[in-house]
């Protein structure tokens, strides 16, 4: 079992996208995010509530609209989007077994108690491990990774494919408006 759900996965994959060619933001829709990630648009929706709400993202508005980086994208960490989606976790859960031993008959003796329990202490660090890490990675230093790693061409192809999208919304929303308006009267008196 992990740690995270698949929410901070689907929802740092789309901010990655979000992430345009010089680290400015791009616009887009979470129909468009879930369709290109392959990913459910209603759990995705519900993702996005949540980093709107985190003031990770705002909201656009018109034919356009959908969502976009709302700082620029050096200033939003890993960190920020993980607790936004999923809420602080805490990999440990200390339960004090350390005064349950059989051998103290019922009544710990205070050595057994003393300080700090070294496996809570342990576990503690390590959760400040992992969240310094994902504190000091950003969505701007992730998606330069992916554009490291995908052919040049890849994120040309996505402006392109949002770009469409967004011009056929654009087109049907022309339409819906051009197209003449019948007034219907009740004529069944």
């Amino acid at each position: 079992m992990s740690l995270y759900s698949a929410g901070v996965e689907y929802g740092i994959h789309c901010l990655i996208f979000l992430v345009g060619n010089c680290g400015d933001t791009r616009e887009a829709s979470v129909r468009d995010l879930a369709e290109l990630q392959g990913v459910p648009q209603d759990y995705l929706a519900k993702i996005f509530t949540k980093l709107a709400k985190a003031k990770l993202v705002v909201a656009t508005e018109g034919v356009r609209g959908g969502f976009k980086l709302a700082r620029p994208s050096d200033e939003i960490s890993i960190l920020d989007i993980v607790n936004a989606i999923d809420g602080q976790k805490l990999i440990f859960d200390c339960r004090e077994i350390r005064g349950r031993c059989a051998l103290f008959e019922g009544s710990a003796p205070a050595w057994a108690l003393a300080g700090q329990c070294s496996v809570h202490a342990a576990m503690m660090t390590a959760q400040k491990r992992m969240e310094d890490a994902l504190a000091q990675q950003t969505i701007l230093d992730l998606a330069r990774k992916v554009g490291r790693k995908a052919p040049a061409q890849f994120n040309a192809q996505v402006d392109n494919w949002m770009n469409d999208r967004r011009e056929k919304k654009i087109g049907a929303s022309t339409q819906a408006s051009d197209d003449p308006i019948i007034q219907v009267t009740d004529i069944t008196d």
